[in-house]
């Protein structure tokens, strides 16, 4: 979606500009990626520089620097971990600054690789609530199904570069055929617990 790979064969468009060399600085300012591991992506010697970095190679400072930096610190809730060093935080600490870095780009578009993986539940739960949040379009690349419950209303399943479903994300889970055809499946603790009777008198809400 930013250049990285070209496509082989047809075209990519992103906000209707195909990714090409000459639209490739304009497509990158609008598509924010955020890596899978956050140690691939912050390397400034605090959380504010990292954050900074971006929007300073775009020009700003000052006040509007400043300003811009604050509202992504704040939109991440990391903005007390302004003054420390990236790598003295936990990894779900750095997920969400790296997420910062992005988002202070004001990107159109943001785009997830395996946000989730090792991450704790707590973590886990931090991240939901930030990206519920964002007020941007969300591209999310994951195998975390109940993830994709969660925050996607929309999924498309792709296996061998090929896209095979599309649609509501409540509709293709429910698909158990659809998932196994695809090596995809649900936790199965899903299972345990729906076969679980409700002990007599338990109200379930």
């Amino acid at each position: 979606m930013n250049g990285i790979h070209r496509a082989q064969r047809g075209t990519v468009t992103v906000s209707g500009l195909p990714v090409t060399a000459p639209n490739l600085l304009e497509i990158r300012r609008r598509v924010g990626l955020v890596f899978q591991d956050p140690d691939d992506q912050l390397f400034m010697p605090t959380v504010r520089e990292d954050v900074e970095f971006g929007p300073r190679n775009l020009g700003l400072a000052g006040a509007e620097l400043e300003k811009r930096v604050g509202a992504a610190l704040a939109a991440l809730e990391v903005t007390d971990l302004a003054d420390r060093a990236p790598n003295h935080l936990s990894f779900g600490q750095k997920r969400r600054v790296s997420m910062a870095g992005v988002m202070a780009m004001q990107p159109e578009i943001l785009v997830l690789d395996e946000p989730t993986s090792n991450l704790d539940p707590a973590s886990r739960q931090d991240l939901t609530h930030a990206l519920l949040s964002l007020d941007v379009t969300q591209l999310i690349v994951t195998h975390d199904l109940l993830y994709a419950l969660e925050v996607c209303p929309r999924s498309v399943i792709i296996d061998a570069g090929r896209i095979v479903a599309d649609g509501a994300t409540s509709t293709l889970l429910a698909d158990a055929d659809l998932l196994a055809a695809h090596r995809l499946a649900l936790p199965a603790a899903l299972n345990l617990l729906a076969r679980s009777p409700t002990p007599a008198g338990e109200a379930v809400s």
